[in-house]
C-alpha cells in the first residue's frame, strides 16, 4: 500500500515503520499509510532556517507577493486532481470548494497585499516621530522578517485551506514554513504540496511537509521561530505549555475549536425575510463539511416565544438535506472525516443529552444516498433543545465537532448577550436582525467574547460570505476558549511573522536605512526638475525648492467664485470678531492648488503620466492675503507597479512630500503626500 511521503530537506522521504492506516471516509476502505517515524526534526528546522529563510529574506514584498500569485495560478490548473482526492475525506463538491479554492483564494488575497508594502525586504511600521526642537533626532519603527521558521500544526477538517491560509502570510512576511497537517486527512495536503514543489515557484526550504506525528520537533524551536496551532483547546494548551516554547518565548498563535453562536433578533418574525435567512444560515453551518468546522454554529439563541417555530422550521430544512456519497450530484452533506471522528461526536452528544432534548436526527441511523451508512463515517444532523441555558453549563462547554447544534431561549437582548459569553470566548458569532439598534446593542455587548461578529439581514445576505467564512484580509481568531490568537488579518497577519524594531537616529540616517524620506533630512539636488526623470532615475530625497507666490485677496475671491466655496472665512467683508481668524483667509484647497502650480513642470511632455491622489493632506495654519508661499517638494518613496498586460505602460507610483512654507518662524502652513504615476524608461 502507498505510504505518504514527507517533503523535508529538499527530498521526498517515507517515514519508517508501519505507520497509521488512513481510510476513505465514504467507503471505509484503507487508502494509504502515514508515518513520520525516523525523521530528523532538528535537521528539518535547520534546513528551513539556513536554506529557506535566507532566500525569502532577500526577496522584497513585491517579489514574495508575485511568487504567491504565481503559485495560486499554478494550483488552479490542478483543481480536478485535488477534488478527486478531497472526495475521499467525505467532503462534497461545495465542501471541497471551500477547502481547495478557498485556500487558493487566500494566496491571491495575500499576493495583492504586496501593493500595501514597499519594494523592500522590510517595511516601516506606523508613523515617524520627531524628538528634538531642531529636527535632528527622530524615531520610527521598522519590521524585518524573523530568522526562524513558521511551524504550522493544522486540524483535519481543512487539509488544504488550513495550510494555504497560513503559509500565504508567513511567505509574504519572508519566513519559511514547516506544515504538519492532521494525519487523518494528510493525504490531501500531500497531493497539494507535491504540486507546489513540482512547480519550483518557491525557493528551496521555503516549505516542508510532515505527514504523521510531529515527533520531537518542538524540542528544537528557537526564539526566532513562530508556532501556530489549529485544533482542540486541550491539545493547544499542551503545545503552548511546551518547555521549549516557554523557555525561548516563541510566539504561539492558537485557533481552538469554540462554541460559536447565532442570535435571532427579537424583531424577526416568520413573515420577514430575515427569518428564512436565519434558518438557511443555521442549516448551512450544520451541514457544510458535516459540521466539522471550527467556526460552525453550536449554540442557537432565539426569543423564548419563538422556540417552537424555530426548531420546527430548522428541522424541516434539515430533513431536506440529502446525505451520502459526495460523488453523487444529489448529495448535499457527506460523511465525517473518519470513524474516529464519528465516535467522538456521538460521545459528546451523549454528554449534551444529559441536560438537553433531541428534537431532530438520530445517533443510531441515517438515510444515505449511494453509500453504506455503516462502513462510511456518516451521521445524521442532530438538533437539540435546552430550555434552561443559564443552569446548564454543559451546553456552553461541550462541543460535538460535527453536524450538531443546540437551540436555547432568551427573554431579552441582555440575556442573549450574557448567554453568548458563556462559551468563554469564540471565533465568531452572528446576529440576524433587521433592526440596527438591536445589532448595535448585541455587537457592543458581545464583542469582548468573540473574534468576529456577522450582522446578517436582507441587505447583505445575498453577498455575505456567511457566519462560518473567515476572510483573508480580516483577523481570524478569538479570545478565551478560542485560543486568543489571530490569523490572516491582512497586514496585521503579516506582521505576526516579523520583528518590530524601534529605530532612532537622525532623519538623514533613517532615510538612508528605510529608503523612505523623513522630514528634516537634507534633500538632494535632482539636477533637473524631478518630473523630467523616469521612475528608475528618481532617487529618494530628490528635492525641489520652488519660487515664491504672493497670495492676494483677489486670488481668494476668484477661487471662491470658481469653486463655489463661499464659506464665511473666505469673504473679506466678514466680521471676524469671535472667529478663529483675523481676516479673510485663503481656502486650503486653493493653497494646495497654488502649490501644484509651483512644483508642476507643465511646459512639455514628461515621464509623469498622471496625478494618482493625495494622502495625509493637512492645513496647519491660516494663510492671509499678503503671505508669500513656496514649496519644498521631495521624492519620498517609490512603489513599482506590475504591468496589467503586454500593452501596459511600464510604470510605478512615486510618493512626494509636499511642504507648503510661508517663510515665517514657523513656516509650514500645509503638508501633504502627493502620488504620481511615473513611466519607466
Amino acid at each position: 500500500m502507498y505510504k505518504l511521503q514527507n517533503y523535508i530537506s529538499g527530498k521526498w522521504i517515507s517515514g519508517e515503520g508501519d505507520g497509521q492506516l488512513l481510510y476513505n471516509a465514504v467507503t471505509g476502505e484503507p487508502i494509504t499509510v502515514a508515518t513520520s517515524k525516523g525523521l530528523d526534526f532538528k535537521g528539518i528546522l535547520d534546513h528551513a532556517r539556513t536554506t529557506g529563510n535566507p532566500a525569502l529574506r532577500k526577496m522584497t514584498f513585491h517579489e514574495r507577493g508575485n511568487m504567491l500569485k504565481a503559485l495560486a495560478l499554478h494550483l488552479r490548473n490542478h483543481l480536478d486532481k485535488f477534488y478527486q482526492v478531497s472526495y475521499q475525506t467525505g467532503a462534497t463538491k461545495a465542501d471541497s470548494w471551500i477547502d481547495i479554492e478557498g485556500g487558493i483564494g487566500n494566496l491571491f488575497a495575500n499576493a495583492s497585499l504586496r501593493k500595501k508594502f514597499p519594494d523592500e525586504p522590510f517595511c516601516i511600521d506606523g508613523e515617524s516621530h520627531n524628538f528634538s526642537k531642531s529636527g535632528t533626532f527622530m524615531g520610527t519603527h521598522i519590521l524585518v522578517p524573523k530568522e526562524g521558521v513558521a511551524i504550522h500544526i493544522n486540524a483535519y477538517n481543512f487539509p488544504v485551506w488550513g495550510m494555504l491560509e497560513k503559509i500565504a502570510v508567513n511567505l509574504l512576511a519572508g519566513m519559511p514554513a514547516v506544515v504538519k497537517p492532521a494525519t487523518v486527512t494528510s493525504y490531501l495536503t500531500e497531493a497539494v504540496v507535491k504540486e507546489i514543489i513540482a512547480s519550483k515557484i518557491l525557493p528551496e526550504g521555503a516549505l516542508q511537509l510532515i505527514c504523521g506525528s510531529a515527533g520531537d520537533m518542538l524540542d528544537h524551536v528557537t526564539s526566532q521561530d513562530v508556532v501556530t496551532f489549529t485544533g482542540s483547546a486541550s491539545t493547544g494548551l499542551k503545545l503552548r505549555s511546551h518547555p521549549a516554547i516557554l523557555r525561548e518565548s516563541v510566539p504561539f498563535n492558537m485557533e481552538a475549536d469554540s462554541l460559536n453562536c447565532i442570535v435571532l433578533g427579537e424583531d424577526v418574525t416568520p413573515d420577514k425575510p430575515e427569518w428564512d435567512i436565519f434558518v438557511k444560515e443555521v442549516r448551512k453551518e450544520m451541514t457544510v463539511k458535516a459540521g466539522q468546522k471550527c467556526t460552525a454554529i453550536r449554540r442557537i439563541f432565539v426569543p423564548e416565544n419563538k422556540m417552537e417555530d424555530v426548531w420546527k422550521t430548522i428541522s424541516t430544512a434539515l430533513s431536506q438535506t440529502a446525505i451520502g456519497n459526495p460523488l453523487n450530484e444529489k448529495v448535499r452533506m457527506g460523511s465525517l472525516a473518519g470513524e474516529g471522528q464519528r465516535s467522538e461526536v456521538k460521545a459528546q452528544v451523549q454528554k449534551l443529552l444529559a441536560s438537553s432534548q433531541l428534537v431532530y436526527g438520530s445517533l443510531d441511523s441515517v438515510a444515505v444516498i449511494d453509500a453504506d451508512a455503516n462502513t462510511g463515517a456518516f451521521l445524521s444532523p442532530v438538533l437539540l433543545i435546552n430550555d434552561k441555558p443559564f443552569s446548564s453549563p454543559a451546553v456552553h462547554e461541550v462541543e460535538a465537532f460535527g453536524p450538531v447544534s443546540t437551540i436555547m431561549p432568551y427573554k431579552n437582548m441582555e440575556e442573549a448577550i450574557e448567554l453568548s459569553k458563556k462559551g468563554k470566548g469564540s471565533l465568531c458569532s452572528s446576529v440576524v436582525t433587521a433592526d440596527n439598534k438591536i445589532a448595535k446593542q448585541y455587537v457592543l455587548g458581545a464583542a469582548t467574547h468573540h473574534g468576529r461578529i456577522l450582522v446578517l439581514n436582507q441587505e447583505c445576505a445575498k453577498e455575505s460570505t456567511g457566519h462560518g467564512s473567515p476572510l483573508p484580509l480580516l483577523v481570524h481568531g478569538g479570545p478565551g476558549r478560542a485560543g486568543g490568537g489571530e490569523e490572516m488579518g491582512g497586514i496585521r497577519g503579516v506582521k505576526h511573522y516579523m520583528q518590530r524594531v524601534a529605530l532612532q537616529g537622525s532623519p538623514a540616517s533613517i532615510t538612508a536605512i528605510t529608503h523612505v524620506y523623513q522630514p528634516n533630512a537634507k534633500g538632494k539636488d535632482p539636477g533637473k526638475h524631478p518630473f523630467k526623470k523616469y521612475f528608475e532615475e528618481l532617487e529618494i530625497g530628490d528635492q525641489l525648492i520652488t519660487e515664491k507666490r504672493l497670495i492676494t485677496s483677489e486670488d481668494i475671491d476668484r477661487f471662491a467664485d470658481l469653486s463655489g466655496d463661499h464659506f464665511y472665512a473666505h469673504i473679506k467683508t466678514t466680521d471676524f470678531t469671535g472667529t478663529m481668524f483675523e481676516q479673510q483667509v485663503a481656502h486650503g484647497y486653493f493653497i494646495i492648488s497654488a502649490a501644484a502650480g509651483l512644483f508642476v513642470d507643465s511646459y512639455e511632455k514628461n515621464p509623469v503620466l498622471l496625478n494618482y491622489g493625495i494622502d495625509e493632506l493637512r492645513f496647519t495654519k491660516p494663510v492671509y492675503p499678503g503671505a508669500e508661499i513656496h514649496i519644498r517638494f521631495t521624492c519620498k518613496e517609490k512603489l513599482p507597479q506590475d504591468p496589467k498586460d503586454e500593452n501596459d505602460i511600464p510604470k510605478g507610483i512615486v510618493k512626494w512630500l509636499v511642504e507648503i512654507l510661508d517663510g515665517t518662524e514657523e513656516p509650514v502652513v500645509g503638508v501633504a503626500t502627493i502620488l504620481t504615476m511615473v513611466a519607466k524608461r
